[in-house]
């Protein structure tokens, strides 16, 4: 089955990888996003799908505009059968969705139509839920809306990050694209069409979404350290008479029968702060202060002494 896969991310290199070693797929081509400044020393360099297609010997095109006419002539060439999206980064219209015979397929993390959109991983953490999962669609003009092939759950456990979780359903969805692109090469994929009434969405994330809002009630704030690690992470203000700067929230636990003004310090013994938020507290077991290393609570505690009755998140750097 001649196969172009689009994807951009880490995510979506389990699913390049497995196509490629799967006997019947075709990988004619792999679409992905143009080289660009990168890390602290702004180096130009290929995101990761790109570096792991050449490392596999795959052909890579990387168009600024993938719906721009030369860039549909040139997948065009490629005749392919399918077209396979994973964590691409670009909407494709309706030329594009037209090129291949039998159809775009996209790979979608959560249980759709759940949390559609940009973050549907972060977002399941941050709401709380135990359980999300893979989807695959058929790919139409709408985000996330087109009928679904197959489905595979994921349990959200107690300690899982963004990070953790997002790796983990990145192995499963691969299975699953792959599957579910048999299953249409086969003649054999279901299509049940979506919800609509039953949608919920998952904006894209921004730096501003982690800080930290100490009104908000402890076990919101704990899912929401655990969503948004490694990226954009949580973060709060020390008072500029403490020597004000932001402290990244990377591990906390809640804590129960704290009391107080949210965003006051009520503890600092055991194994990091506890600030209040809502009716309980939030121990912050691990933190990074800027341009240091990540440390745990009680070591942050005996480098930076704070007192109870501190209140965080008032200051603001300059």
């Amino acid at each position: 089955m001649r196969t172009i896969f689009m994807g951009s991310s880490t995510l979506a290199c389990p699913s390049l990888e497995r196509m490629m070693c799967t006997p019947g797929f075709e990988v004619v081509g792999v679409v992905t996003q143009p080289d660009r400044p990168r890390g602290r020393r702004q180096e130009v360099g290929g995101c990761p799908v790109a570096e792991r297609a050449r490392s596999l010997g795959a052909a890579v095109l990387t168009p600024e505009n993938v719906n721009s006419p030369e860039s549909v002539a040139a997948l065009a060439t490629l005749r392919p059968d399918v077209i396979a999206v994973a964590a691409y980064g670009q909407i494709l219209k309706r030329p594009v969705l037209d090129l291949p015979r039998a159809g775009c397929l996209n790979l979608h993390g959560s249980i759709l139509p759940r949390y559609r959109g940009a973050a549907p991983i972060q977002w399941a953490i941050a709401s709380g839920d135990t359980s999300t999962g893979v989807t695959v669609i058929f790919m139409n003009e709408r985000m996330d809306a087109g009928d679904i092939i197959l489905t595979r759950e994921v349990p959200i456990l107690p300690d899982d990050t963004g990070g953790s979780l997002s790796e983990r359903m990145a192995v499963v969805g691969a299975g699953a694209f792959v599957d579910a692109t048999m299953a249409v090469r086969d003649g054999t994929a279901v299509r049940v069409r979506q919800d609509d009434t039953m949608a919920t969405f998952a904006r894209k994330l921004t730096k501003e979404d982690g800080l930290v809002d100490w009104n908000m009630q402890a076990e919101a704030i704990h899912n929401r350290v655990r969503a948004f690690n490694p990226w954009p992470c949580c973060w709060t203000t020390i008072p500029f008479e403490r020597g004000g700067h932001v402290l990244r929230i990377l591990r906390t636990r809640v804590e129960a029968a704290v009391s107080g003004r949210p965003g006051t310090v009520a503890d600092i013994g055991g194994d990091g702060p506890v600030v209040s938020a809502g009716s309980a507290g939030v121990r912050l077991l691990e933190v990074q202060q800027e341009g240091r290393r990540a440390m745990g609570g009680a070591e942050f505690l005996r480098g930076r002494p704070m007192r109870v009755g501190d209140l965080l998140g008032t200051a603001r750097p300059g």
